[in-house]
């Protein structure tokens, strides 16, 4: 663990933009994030621009690329990690709910989270949002969820 007190595991689900890729990286590393599992259609965590942007970070946060991200999620609650999917259809995340080992379960910039792997969620969250807004970017969204489960 990272974070002394609890582990923070972010989950990518085909997340495709090498820079938020980085930057969710770089920001995990600052939060005390225990580390990344990404799916194999993600982003390449190689790509020179992902490399930029985390700023040194590739090289002191562990990161997994998997086959099968539904069975690496079904590991993780196996082994007592409650798993949290950022979701339109969620509870606000500031409703006291990331208080233990988590994974925060983080989806595709444009089409969100697959079915299967929301659906292994223990729980559904959301960042609130006014105005017209509807969602923000996936980096900066990751950060928000981060720094909450660090807290």
């Amino acid at each position: 663990k990272r974070n002394k007190e609890k582990s923070c595991i972010v989950v990518l689900d085909r997340l495709q933009d090498p820079g938020n890729m980085g930057t969710i990286v770089r920001t995990g590393e600052a939060a005390g994030i225990s580390g990344i599992i990404m799916s194999k259609d993600s982003a390449d965590i190689y790509n020179p621009k992902v490399i930029r942007s985390t700023m040194g970070s590739i090289f002191r946060v562990p990161f997994a690329i998997v086959d099968d991200l539904a069975a690496a999620v079904d590991t993780l609650k196996d082994n007592g990690i409650t798993t949290y999917a950022a979701h339109l259809k969620g509870e606000l995340y500031n409703s006291g709910s990331l208080t233990k080992d988590c994974a925060l379960l983080i989806g595709n910039e444009a089409r969100g989270l697959s079915e299967e792997i929301s659906a292994k969620a223990d729980k559904l969250i959301k960042i609130p949002m006014h105005g017209k807004v509807e969602s923000l970017n996936a980096a900066i969204a990751t950060a928000i969820l981060m720094y909450e489960a660090a807290r």
